[in-house]
């Protein structure tokens, strides 16, 4: 379970006049979707600063053809106060099945803490942020440049029963931890933008599914989210509880 956050959590428009519906829709127009909230360049009232809500998650480990589920709240928010080529990316997923963890980070340090074990995780992330623009692994950092970290087609099926919209990712370099992704874009996201020509303010995916090399499969689905609503950087600072044991791990170990 804890392999998956960072991917996911884990972590991601063409203007047209007029009603669109399915057939007018193409792949660059749900890209964009995906793309334009999270992008600098996109004026502040239309980018997604934060946001926050429910989750839940199904985890298949292929050898034992085990799963195992998960659910929690959400909470992410991305610092543009400095300049930077990726936003400095603030993220709590607190889980409450099925056993209670928290996973907390500012951008630059990320813990990990497991009640149960009287045990924290403590590991420096910051080196993730600065190769974001090159590593597609920072899956939450990367969310404005999908296109130039991964390669992008539609799933099969292109959609879902709701007609929500399915896009198949594979990482343009080799990932010990990804082999594709697929991601369900929300279609009144996708509409809006069509419609209005700017991304509006929704979240645009509902949510995402890992497979790694192993075919180990992870599935996070996003439920009840609210967006901009202006969540502080003190509610990504984490206090270490009395009493536990600190683990730092080595290496390019990340706590997951």
């Amino acid at each position: 379970m804890k392999a998956s956050i960072l991917l996911l959590v884990s972590l991601l428009l063409l203007p047209l006049a007029g009603t669109a519906d399915a057939a007018s829709i193409g792949l660059r127009d749900v890209i964009q979707t995906l793309e334009r909230p999270f992008q600098d360049t996109t004026p502040a009232a239309e980018r997604i600063q934060d946001f926050q809500g429910e989750f839940f998650q199904e985890s298949r480990l292929a050898s034992l053809d085990q799963m195992q589920r998960g659910r929690g709240d959400v909470a992410v928010r991305f610092d543009r106060s400095r300049t930077r080529r990726v936003p400095l990316t603030m993220f709590r997923w607190e889980y409450r099945q099925p056993t209670t963890q928290e996973i907390v980070s500012d951008g630059k340090t990320m813990y990990v803490y497991l009640p149960e074990n009287r045990q924290v995780i403590q590991s420096n992330i910051e080196f993730s942020s600065q190769a974001g623009v090159d590593d597609p692994m920072t899956f939450l950092t990367g969310l404005g440049n999908l296109s130039r970290d991964f390669l992008i087609s539609w799933g099969t099926p292109n959609r879902d029963i709701d007609g929500n919209y399915i896009l198949k990712l594979r990482p343009r370099r080799v990932s010990s931890l990804i082999r594709e992704m697929l991601l369900v874009v929300d279609r009144r996201a996708v509409t809006e933008f069509v419609q209005q020509g700017k991304t509006g303010i929704r979240f645009p995916i509902l949510s995402s599914t890992v497979t790694d090399p192993n075919d180990n499969t992870t599935t996070i689905e996003f439920r009840q989210l609210q967006v901009n609503r202006g969540i502080s950087a003190a509610r990504f600072h984490f206090i270490l509880p009395a009493g536990v044991e600190v683990v730092r791990p080595t290496g390019k170990e990340m706590g997951f």
